[in-house]
């Protein structure tokens, strides 16, 4: 696993892509005409960026802002890659429509640009007393 370090703190967030296809989640014009809520990656391999490649061992777990651009390698090994992610959200957050599908997908979630999050999709792990 590799994280783009401060990638959290660019003006806009990298547009998703899919692992699997390498096709954008979201359309060029995801905001409307002429502007985009995105940009597209920039060529981090070029040296002007700073790139974290911890050595993870089984077991470890990294934690970052979901801002952060990250990715890993394909599994060249003969043994299964597992990996397991969690989200965690601030009572701050409120939900948005975007166009297009989201990862991972919530069918059926019923909630409208500036809501609340659900707390029975999102249990609250920890409220300041």
């Amino acid at each position: 696993m590799s994280v783009v370090l401060g990638s959290h703190r660019w003006p806009k967030p990298v547009r998703p892509k899919s692992w699997a296809s390498n096709k954008d989640f979201y359309g060029a014009s995801d905001a409307g005409p002429g502007e985009s809520l995105f940009m597209d990656m920039p060529d981090v391999e070029n040296g002007e960026y700073q790139i974290l490649s911890p050595e993870l061992e089984p077991g470890d777990a990294v934690v970052f802002d979901f801002r952060t651009v990250h990715g890993a390698a394909g599994n060249i090994g003969s043994n299964r890659r597992r990996a397991f992610s969690t989200r965690f959200m601030g009572d701050d957050v409120r939900y948005i429509q975007r166009p297009g599908r989201t990862s991972p997908p919530f069918p059926g979630i019923d909630l409208k640009t500036g809501d609340r999050m659900r707390e029975d999709w999102f249990p609250v792990v920890w409220a300041q007393p």
